[in-house]
């Protein structure tokens, strides 16, 4: 950014876009702050797995100089995908070429944890670049796009960008947009499996080095490899969002949610039942929410979006992390490439906001296929084509 003064920017969020846009300016020698409310990187857990497309998270990789460090830690045999029936019989188990002859991981979608990647990028960021424990309770307005924003734990800082990189339920998304993630119809109740070899080897088996899909009839398991031999497993219904309360069930009650579990199951494989029985991890309940397609906003001096905040989306596109990450990339690009803050934020919402309504049409497509009464022919005919 060609400009006498540097602009204060301010990243509300340190989630995979958010960290990525602040590794980038900094390499380019511009400030910015990143504001989380985790009171640490180890407050929570990250979650699953992530495949990070070539086009899309390695470019952002790329772009923020930490490309070899990811395929350092990639798993390239983590792309296996495998399509069960309700039967336990296996349909389809596309492996990766990878796997075969040895290709290149960035070919491919290599995975990667969750919170490896967080942990990548944190490292790559100049020390007390991230600010832990600040919650955005509101931002207030003043001329010129500059922000005020005051945190929950009462202190306050002034900003010229303020980066909407918060999630789902974006404090920042208020400012520019009325719209509000509406729930899917479909609820994901993850547990998980640890030491999965050992202690369960046949469902390690039946899960192998990648993602297993088991889906039929408005319902379905979804088992992801993560590293050190740990499955996430995803049990789905499509459901009311209150379903637990419908049913007079105590989600803290592990022997009811599962009784309650299998119920729901009834007449699948004892192969798949055990996805539920076999649990190390309990039960947590996640209900499955999308912003409206398309969700745009009108332009607004000193505010804007990446992410979730911009394009929350069901998990069935598979591009959440990789298009935050690339919108990170791109809105640190335009910030360096033009001299002035408002017009890097036009030339990077002319690019987001196409992209991510067509990318989160996929996802709505995707989870209407994967939650249907036909799912496992449609799910099977779609992974034939594709593979």
């Amino acid at each position: 950014m060609n400009s006498t003064t540097t602009p204060r920017i301010a990243v509300i969020g340190g989630g995979p876009g958010g960290l990525t846009c602040a590794r980038i300016l900094q390499q380019h020698g511009m400030a910015v702050t990143v504001h989380e409310r985790d009171t640490s990187r180890s407050a929570r857990d990250q979650g699953g797995t992530l495949d990070m497309h070539p086009d899309s998270g390695q470019a952002a990789l790329r772009e923020a100089g930490l490309l070899e460090d990811f395929l350092a830690l990639a798993r390239p045999e983590g792309r296996q995908m495998r399509l069960v029936g309700r039967d336990g019989r296996v349909l389809l188990d596309v492996i990766p070429p990878a796997a075969e002859a040895g290709t290149p991981a960035e070919d491919g979608n290599p995975e990667i944890d969750r919170g490896q990647l967080r942990d990548l990028l944190l490292d790559s960021l100049e020390p007390d670049t991230v600010r832990w424990n600040h919650k955005l309770a509101h931002a207030e307005p003043l001329t010129g796009g500059t922000h005020r924003l005051h945190f929950a734990d009462g202190t306050a800082t002034e900003a010229d960008l303020v980066v909407g990189a918060d999630g789902a339920w974006s404090h920042v998304r208020r400012l520019l947009s009325g719209a509000a993630p509406v729930y899917t119809g479909v609820t994901f109740v993850e547990t998980g499996l640890d030491d999965a070899d050992t202690r369960h080897p046949a469902l390690a088996s039946l899960t192998g080095d990648g993602t297993m899909m088991a889906l039929d009839d408005n319902r379905g398991f979804v088992a992801q490899r993560n590293s050190h031999q740990h499955i996430r497993v995803y049990i789905g219904m499509r459901t009311g969002q209150d379903w637990y309360r419908e049913a007079d069930l105590d989600l803290a009650d592990e022997g009811a949610v599962r009784g309650a579990l299998l119920q729901e199951f009834t007449g699948w494989s004892p192969d798949l039942l055990g996805f539920i029985t076999d649990t190390d991890t309990g039960y947590v309940n996640r209900p499955l929410y999308a912003l409206p397609v398309p969700h745009t906003w009108q332009h607004t001096p000193g505010l804007t979006l990446l992410g979730d905040a911009a394009h929350l989306m069901s998990p069935f596109s598979g591009m959440g992390a990789n298009l935050a990450m690339l919108d990170g990339a791109d809105l640190a690009r335009a910030l360096i490439d033009n001299a002035a803050v408002d017009d890097a934020v036009r030339a990077y919402e002319d690019l987001l906001l196409p992209r991510s309504r067509e990318a989160a049409e996929g996802a709505a497509e995707g989870i209407d296929s994967a939650f249907a009464p036909d799912s496992a022919a449609q799910v099977l005919a779609h992974m034939s084509r594709s593979h």
